[in-house]
């Protein structure tokens, strides 16, 4: 590991040098591009600066313990050894996992989409519960939400939605939540009181560019109708909605949400975009129809990735056996305690499978 770290210090100074390049200033993407990359990695060397400053503090202090006879100066030596001797373990943890293979897509915007799923009517307005928390989330973060595709519930929620989400590390956070969600609670339309369960399932997608994923014109269908749907009267009498089907692989989506059939056509082609993606990453592991099943699941009550327990103000998360009573608050979007608690126990995989590395 500290070769890794040498080479990362390395590039950094190199990065420097670039940035201060009159080519490099005048070519905003270049600019762009090496300003991201140092960001990247700026923690990771300044960290190992101070882990190397600690190193020859130690050596230093234990050469100068053999040049004096000072009992006051071998006792403030010894102290500034033990000091730097104490920070050393710390340091080497936190290097490890900031030296963790980054996943490339942390940094990019999110589509998720969130289906009722088992339980009827109750399931498609815990859909709509979800959509408000994630929605909330977003708020929070200050990253900004766009509807792209709503099928409204007769009863309440949705029977489907799918909607982007646009906020730097947007997919660093939100990539847990892929999965099957389940709640239980007394539905406002149970009038014997009894708790309900129901399931709603969650497809979190990154969203890609265009030099990830090559859709060519020739591969793509196009309709276009009326945002009410077909024979149905609405204020907008042009055909906005936009329908695109993916020839090759079948893949459907649809934008309606827009007036503008332009815009709705942009936003269709992200989300199809971001599927074909993730269906082609699937493959490259021959395993895409195992991993989408056990990803989002069938939605049937015993595939969950988290419960939400309404009568005990409980919710938790199956993957690692966290249970928080706070349930109204998370479902009012404050997900940080969950999203942390997951992201750590990826970090202490990632450790797990880097423990045979020393400094």
């Amino acid at each position: 590991m500290f070769d890794q770290l040498e080479i990362i210090e390395n590039r950094y100074d190199q990065l420097t040098e670039l940035l201060s390049d009159p080519d490099v200033v005048s070519d905003p993407d270049k600019l762009r591009k090496y300003s991201k990359e140092q960001s990247e990695i700026q923690e990771t060397v300044e960290v190992f600066r101070i882990y190397k400053e600690h190193l020859d503090t130690i050596e230093e202090s234990k050469e100068m313990l053999t040049e004096t006879d000072d009992s006051e100066m071998i006792e403030m030596l010894e102290e500034e050894i033990a000091s730097s001797e104490d920070e050393l373990p710390k340091l080497e943890e936190r290097l490890r996992i900031l030296i963790i293979p980054k996943d490339p897509n942390d940094d990019k915007n999110v589509i998720i989409e969130i289906r009722g799923a088992a339980g009827g009517d109750e399931a498609q307005i815990f859909a709509g519960d979800l959509f408000r928390m994630y929605s909330r989330y977003a708020e929070n973060k200050g990253w900004r939400t766009e509807v792209v595709e709503a099928s409204d519930s007769d009863h309440g929620g949705y029977k489907e939605i799918s909607f982007m989400i646009q906020g730097n590390g947007a997919f660093s956070k939100l990539k847990f939540e892929n999965g099957a969600h389940r709640v239980q609670r007394v539905p406002e339309t149970e009038s014997g009181g009894r708790i309900h369960t129901s399931t709603a399932t969650v497809a979190v997608l990154p969203e890609v560019e265009d030099v990830e994923v090559n859709i060519r014109n020739e591969d793509i269908k196009i309709d276009t109708y009326r945002s009410s749907g077909a024979g149905g009267q609405h204020v907008n009498t042009t055909d906005s909605a936009v329908r695109i089907t993916h020839l090759p692989t079948g893949t459907v989506v649809t934008s309606q949400d827009e007036k503008s059939q332009i815009k709705n056509r942009e936003r269709a082609m992200k989300v199809l975009k971001a599927r074909v993606y993730d269906m082609m990453q699937q493959e490259a592991h021959a395993e895409y129809a195992e991993k989408r099943k056990s990803a989002v699941g069938t939605g049937d009550r015993s595939e969950r990735i988290r419960t939400y327990n309404y009568p005990q103000n409980r919710v938790t998360d199956h993957r690692i056996g966290l249970t928080i009573q706070k349930l109204d608050q998370i479902i009012d979007g404050n997900l940080d305690e969950v999203i942390e608690a997951l992201a750590i126990e990826e970090q202490t995989s990632k450790l797990a499978a880097l423990s045979n590395e020393t400094i």
